[in-house]
């Protein structure tokens, strides 16, 4: 008898475990290897949860800082948390200047050759909820300025150097992109060997606005061959940059200026984000 009553304490036991150990409440990562166990997290609990798919890629896109996530709020590894959807009807300036997580992840950003030109305030990823890049990469300009490292530009080609994030590995990111922009023919190289700028703490010109720039998550490129839609007061679409050039930038994470109806040809910012699939 005294056996039989200590194997039915062993099998409750574990029968507890199991079911309390499959009944997290939030959707967790941990480690740089996570990502594929959060797919998996993520893929046996999407018909249980309503978790929103921009907020499965935000977790997904960084897993060295977010921990979980739940139907309306992200948490971070420190134990701070933010809201998802702050519930509030927005214009498309209200989202421009006031917005929430939900609206950084509002418009889908599509990667590769097959895009239209951008409609009246299709601008995914012009949207940015400045908190979540403050607290990834730096609340101020010396914070920033502190993780940064400096990386050879094209060094086949050029000479030239760039300063860049190093956290959330952009630095390797962008290295890569470098990499295969120096095997590109000579036709094309023009319009990358010559760069604009990567980080510059300073407020996109007449708004409050931060510039991703201030990050160091951000490369403009040739200026000679890149339109501005503030250049053209016309607002007319217009770009000269080779599609191949950008296919090289989204395989590493970076988004393209040439794909918003505000069109920025020459800038390309490291938000993957918006380029990982919430599958």
């Amino acid at each position: 008898m005294k056996k039989l009553i200590i194997s039915i304490f062993i099998i409750s036991f574990f029968v507890l475990s199991f079911f309390c150990g499959n009944n997290d409440e939030n959707l967790n990562a941990s480690g740089k290897d996570s990502t594929k166990n959060a797919k998996e997290d993520i893929g046996k609990i999407s018909e249980e949860r309503n978790i929103p798919a921009g907020l499965k890629k935000l977790f997904l896109a960084y897993p060295d800082y977010i921990d979980s996530v739940d139907e309306n709020h992200l948490y971070w590894k420190d134990g701070t948390k933010m809201i998802y959807d702050d519930g509030r009807q927005k214009t498309f300036e209200d989202r421009l200047n006031d917005p929430d997580l939900e609206d950084m992840m509002w418009q889908e950003y599509t990667a590769g050759k097959e895009y239209e030109i951008p409609e009246k305030d299709f601008d995914p990823g012009r949207i940015r909820f400045e908190p979540f890049f403050l607290k990834i990469y730096g609340s101020s300009a010396s914070e920033v300025r502190g993780n940064l490292t400096t990386i050879q530009w094209m060094p086949k080609s050029t000479k030239s150097k760039v300063s860049v994030m190093k956290l959330n590995d952009v630095d390797l990111q962008l290295k890569a992109v470098s990499d295969e922009l120096d095997k590109l023919p000579e036709n094309l190289k023009k319009y990358v060997t010559k760069t604009a700028g990567t980080f510059y703490w300073r407020k996109i010109a007449g708004t409050n606005r931060l510039s991703t720039h201030s990050f160091g998550i951000a490369i403009d490129i040739n200026t000679d061959y890149s339109d501005y839609w503030l250049w053209d007061k016309k607002m007319k679409y217009k770009n000269r940059i080779p599609l191949e050039i950008v296919e090289i930038f989204e395989r590493y994470g970076f988004i393209w200026g040439g794909k918003w109806y505000h069109y920025d040809t020459m800038h390309f910012e490291y938000r993957p984000e918006l380029l990982v699939s919430p599958d």
